[in-house]
């Protein structure tokens, strides 16, 4: 007995205070402590054993919470699994004031509500970085001279240039009943893809005769489309005599399915007016064999004895033509081409004894440069 006497108060003197505190801690009543003037700020309670306290029979409405200093307390280490917070006397005695308890989140049916975003992007300062040019962000970077150069290399070569194009499409040698003929439409043009000058010509006669008819035009053409040109300007007749200046304008372009057509109306310094419809298409047999149809149809407003044309429609012409290209710029060709004279135009032809239709077997070259 004197050995276990001598072993306990050896085990007590050099045992651990807090383990002497936790022992002595665990036959304390509680029930009849006053917490309201105990200092849990010092106490280490991630060494207490909660689990064994019955807290069934603590009487906590009569705690003062309010003197407590919990903000030194290691809640961590804590085993509040075996505690009986069911018995626990929670009353109105209890003194929360001095806890600020924080606001609740705002619920939210967003499936991350509640996850951390970092900082938000509108506590992030703004630069002083300064804007570039609204109309020329390049000129940022580059010398503005230069730019303007550059842009104004760019717009000349990229639609501002000066072209220039002349198209012979039908020279052509016309063997038909009677004396043979010869033929000629042709056209050119200077300028941009949007504004242009353009001429026109054309007109007939017989092998070793007279000029039976010629007209050239000089005409503005602006561009309406991606397909239309608009023509305004003036028409002057050579042959027949008398002679006729006619203002001229127009329309022409290609039409959908790859139709060029054309329409332009006159009104001469005589008073007469007329109007004059033509169209064609080319319909590629290889890539190097086509076979173009044509048609042209004019329509007189009036008689004009004069000039043997009477009103309504007064004359209308057909062809078609197969020509082989040898280049894009050289194509000769041969053909069949049909031409007559319509209500009174017929009716004048006649009086004048000429013919009122005729049928030709054509050949001729096509180019342009």
């Amino acid at each position: 007995m004197k050995m276990l006497a001598s072993a306990a108060a050896l085990v007590f003197a050099f045992a651990p205070p807090a383990l002497l505190a936790q022992d002595s801690h665990g036959q304390m009543d509680h029930g009849q402590m006053d917490h309201g003037q105990m200092d849990h700020g010092q106490m280490d309670h991630g060494q207490m054993d909660h689990g064994q306290m019955d807290h069934g029979q603590m009487d906590h409405g009569q705690m003062d919470h309010g003197q407590m200093d919990h903000g030194q307390m290691d809640h961590g280490q804590m085993d509040h699994g075996q505690m009986d917070h069911g018995q626990m006397d929670h009353g109105p005695g209890q003194d929360h004031p001095a806890h600020p308890m924080p606001a609740p989140p705002p619920s939210s049916s967003h499936p991350h509500a509640g996850h951390g975003a970092g900082v938000p992007v509108d506590a992030i300062p703004k630069g002083s970085a300064p804007m570039p040019p609204a109309d020329h962000a390049a000129e940022a970077y580059y010398d503005r001279a230069d730019m303007q150069r550059a842009r104004a290399a760019m717009l000349r070569e990229s639609g501002g240039m000066v072209f220039s194009q002349f198209m012979l499409d039908r020279m052509e040698y016309q063997a038909r009943k009677g004396a043979d003929g010869y033929h000629w439409e042709g056209e050119g043009w200077i300028g941009g893809d949007i504004n242009r000058f353009a001429f026109k010509s054309e007109g007939e006669g017989e092998i070793g005769g007279p000029l039976e008819r010629a007209e050239m035009q000089a005409l503005y053409s602006r561009a309406i489309g991606p397909w239309f040109n608009l023509e305004a300007g003036i028409r002057h007749d050579i042959r027949p005599q008398p002679q006729r200046t006619y203002a001229v304008i127009g329309l022409e372009g290609l039409a959908p399915y790859w139709f060029e057509i054309g329409v332009q109306a006159f009104l001469s310094d005589k008073g007469d007016a007329h109007l004059r419809l033509e169209g064609s298409y080319d319909q590629r047999i290889t890539q190097r064999v086509i076979l173009q149809p044509a048609a042209k149809v004019n329509i007189a407003a009036q008689d004009v004895p004069e000039l043997g044309i009477g009103s309504g429609f007064s004359d209308i012409e057909l062809g078609l033509r197969l020509r082989y290209e040898f280049a894009r710029e050289f194509a000769p060709y041969i053909g069949i081409n049909w031409e007559r004279k319509l209500g009174d135009s017929a009716a004048y032809a006649r009086a004048g004894g000429e013919r009122v239709s005729s049928t030709s077997m054509v050949m001729g070259v096509r180019f342009w440069f």
